[in-house]
């Protein structure tokens, strides 16, 4: 094609504005005395710009290669953005090893009208062990104060060359230019799968490129001769450009699983190989195909098989026990009791079971897929199920890295028993919230598989019972009893057993408006299957309002919620609560002699519809006693975003009642 003088030179023009954009090296002093995004003044951080690439490079011992290159440049405004000078990237080092390749790696500071550059030291630098599977290289860059730039690029060298790496076009902080380049060969198909409520610009070209193949040969004789050829193949690539400018930040509210599941991004897995005189080749493109691959992995489905370095010690301690239940929780318990996690998620293991039984410690697979082979020994239907935790977030379609964890099953009729040993707080169908993340993938001995709801459907209680005695000079004194169940148990022993009373008790005063707390007593603290329930004698010297001769009383005193935690005009993605819960709470008061009651609040009883949510509140009182319930139930874990409104309105009729004023006045 020829292209006019006039356009050639408009497109030159073009590609020199982009290649200034992502040269690194280039701070500007602008740049670095800009003291706000200018489109986000509450920005802590920008990412000025980014460009990714994704080529593939053939050689003739390796075959193709993926290389994944990203260049960076984030500028730092305030100190709650020095986070931003940290970048981690995990690579794989299993089989295929990945190699990584950091450069360029700076901070940039204006010092007296000049720009000062610190390249990374060695000191920045780290590379952590994850499992056996992944490592994470993670570097810090030097010198960053409110105002610095910093900016890196790295390089992955892939001979795997089954998934592109993920490109997030949007973060919690506004990103001014996100660029994301693939340069994919003829012969591989990848399905790529986009996510979030922004979508970038996408142009496509192509063009012809070739691969040479350099030969030898050696003839036989009284002269050794060495005759060198060279072929070529010409091949189709296809560069697919994405394009995002101003993104603004994704902004993070309270009950969000991982942000990064609405995010705006990418991602890209191999779907199909079509290389010249060989058959067209199809990977996983359904659940049932990946979850039916992973458990014939040797690290996976063979660890289930392995029984013998158990069979004793079940078979002794289900000796006698009739009901399946009871042979669930003795195997459930023995495994939780007996075998340590060390923290590390996967679906594979990574020295296998045996060891980890010998060493009493293990990964989560190790741990689980014990449980699951044990409580098939014993005669149980149990299966392992594949899931994605919270951290690692949701995959919106089939690939083999769309899981990190596996937990086990017991299929009973048109139901399932969910287990997780990895915490010895968890109770059947109890599992730790980094497993509650919407749903997983049960996989069966025949290779058959089912998608498992991981999301709580019981309402988890947290039950209040309070007296309070309300005094002259406007303090107040009571003893209060909080029971917990399920979920809620569960959140309060992961967070507060093996912390001393002493510092326990302190941090409870200082989130319940600096009460004094004393006869401190915590019951079932060990024992799972019971409610945890503490008991406290309290004082608060700040417990009313004294007006003229008017007394003002928060009925919920320290527990009165104040702030709605829903602020956002809308919501682009759903509110995640973790598990269904209700509150409650029921409150005596005696108010304090020489008064009587003028007012108390009203009454109320709110409901969302579509069963989301319920607020009752009932208040009454007899002679110089006030009694108050409220009870405030949460009946679904997961609301989508189009109840947000909804959801937002009915938290700030509850807030608003809970503040509701007792209004006590003296006897005339």
């Amino acid at each position: 094609m020829q292209l006019s003088k006039t356009l050639f030179l408009f497109l030159l023009f073009s590609f020199s504005i982009n290649a200034q954009k992502f040269e690194l090296g280039k701070v500007s002093v602008a740049e670095l005395e800009q003291k706000e995004h200018p489109k986000d003044p509450s920005a802590p951080a920008a990412v000025l710009f980014e460009k990714g690439e994704v080529k593939f490079e053939y050689s003739q011992n390796e075959g193709f290669v993926m290389i994944t290159k990203v260049r960076r440049r984030i500028k730092i405004y305030k100190k709650e953005g020095y986070d931003w000078a940290t970048k981690e990237i995990r690579y794989y080092q299993g089989k295929n090893k990945e190699k990584i390749d950091i450069s360029d790696a700076a901070t940039y500071n204006l010092e007296q009208g000049k720009v000062v550059k610190s390249k990374l030291k060695s000191d920045g630098e780290f590379d952590e062990k994850i499992n056996k599977y992944w490592n994470n290289k993670k570097i810090t860059l030097p010198n960053i104060k409110e105002g610095s730039i910093v900016e890196y690029e790295y390089k992955v060298i892939s001979p795997s060359v089954g998934k592109i790496r993920d490109w997030a076009f949007q973060t919690s902080i506004p990103v001014n230019y996100s660029e994301f380049v693939t340069y994919i060969p003829e012969y591989f198909v990848y399905s790529a799968n986009q996510k979030g409520s922004l979508f970038p610009k996408v142009t496509v070209d192509k063009f012809q490129r070739s691969i040479v193949f350099n030969e030898k040969e050696r003839t036989d004789g009284k002269v050794v001769e060495t005759h060198f050829s060279s072929s070529k193949i010409d091949y189709e690539e296809t560069v697919q450009t994405y394009v995002m400018e101003n993104v603004p930040a994704m902004k993070e509210e309270a009950f969000v699983n991982n942000i990064n599941n609405y995010t705006s991004s990418i991602s890209q897995e191999l779907s199909m190989t079509k290389f010249p005189r060989v058959p067209f080749k199809s990977f996983a493109t359904d659940w049932a195909t990946v979850t039916k691959t992973i458990y014939e992995f040797d690290d996976f489905g063979d660890e289930l098989t392995k029984t013998g370095y158990y069979e004793a010690d079940i078979d002794a301690l289900v000796k006698g026990i009739k009901e399946r239940d009871d042979i669930i929780n003795a195997i459930f318990s023995y495994v939780k009791s007996n075998i340590k996690w060390n923290g590390f998620t996967g679906y594979s293991c990574n020295d296998g079971v045996r060891a980890a039984y010998k060493n009493k410690t293990g990964n989560a697979a190790e741990i689980n897929l014990m449980l699951t082979s044990m409580l098939r020994h014993a005669g149980i239907d149990a299966n392992p199920v594949l899931i994605s935790t919270r951290s690692n977030g949701i995959s919106f379609f089939p690939n083999l890295t769309a899981f990190n964890y596996v937990i086990a099953a017991v299929e009973i009729q048109n139901d399932l028993i969910l287990l997780d040993a990895t915490d010895k707080f968890a109770l059947p169908n109890v599992l730790p919230s980094r497993d509650l993340n919407w749903y997983g993938r049960l996989v069966r001995k025949d290779g058959t598989s089912s998608e498992v709801d991981l999301m709580p459907k019981k309402l988890s209680k947290e039950i209040t019972y309070m007296t309070a005695v309300l005094k002259n000079d406007g303090s107040a004194s009571g003893k209060i009893r909080r029971q917990y169940t399920d979920h809620t148990a569960l959140a309060y022993r992961q967070k507060s057993v093996g912390v001393s009373n002493e510092n326990y008790i302190e941090e409870l005063e200082n989130k319940s408006n600096a009460i004094e707390i004393s006869e401190y007593v915590r019951e079932n603290e060990q024992e799972v299957a019971k409610p945890v329930i503490e008991s406290y004698a309290f004082n608060d010297k700040n417990a009313m309002e004294i007006i003229n001769d008017k007394i003002y009383v928060n009925p919920l005193f320290f527990f009165s919620t104040k702030e709605n935690p829903f602020k956002q005009e809308k919501r682009e993605y759903p509110v995640d609560f973790g598990n269904p819960f209700e509150k409650k709470y029921n409150i005596s008061i005696e108010i304090p002699e020489g008064y009587v009651v003028e007012t108390l609040p009203k009454a109320a009883n709110l409901i969302t519809g579509d069963d989301i949510g319920a607020f009752k509140y009932a208040v009454g009182s007899t002679d110089n006693k006030i009694q108050i319930t409220l009870t405030s139930d949460i009946n679904t874990a997961i609301v989508s975003a189009d109840y947000y409104d909804v959801l937002k309105d009915f938290y700030q009729k509850m807030i608003d009642k809970q503040n509701e004023k007792i209004v006590l006045v003296k006897k005339l």
